[in-house]
């Protein structure tokens, strides 16, 4: 198994977090304050990747087919005026429901 290094860094954080992770160490939930803020950064790099992962699939299964319909025929897209009047009228349509 290779060899994990590490580097010592100081943080500085609001005290309500700081007691949140003192709290689940003395729970036994985590091994050291270290081990907790670890365990934070390894679910915030799953949220990147799994939001990275959602673009991704976005751009592959609308943009991508979209863009392909509009290059196959351009008569069908619509202008910028089209689109920004198109945008406005959801809005509107939206603020009512709100109402």
């Amino acid at each position: 198994m290779p060899r994990v290094t590490s580097k010592q860094l100081s943080i500085t954080l609001p005290v309500d977090m700081a007691n949140m992770l003192q709290a689940k160490v003395d729970m036994g939930e985590y091994a050291s304050v270290s081990s907790a803020i670890q365990d934070a950064l390894r679910l915030a790099q799953a949220r990147d990747r799994a939001f990275e992962n959602a673009i991704e699939n976005w751009l592959r299964t609308e943009v991508l087919p979209a863009y392909d319909e509009f290059k196959a025929a351009p008569d069908k897209g619509l202008s910028l005026d089209q689109v920004r009047e198109s945008i406005t009228q959801a809005r509107r349509e939206r603020a009512k429901k709100r109402r």
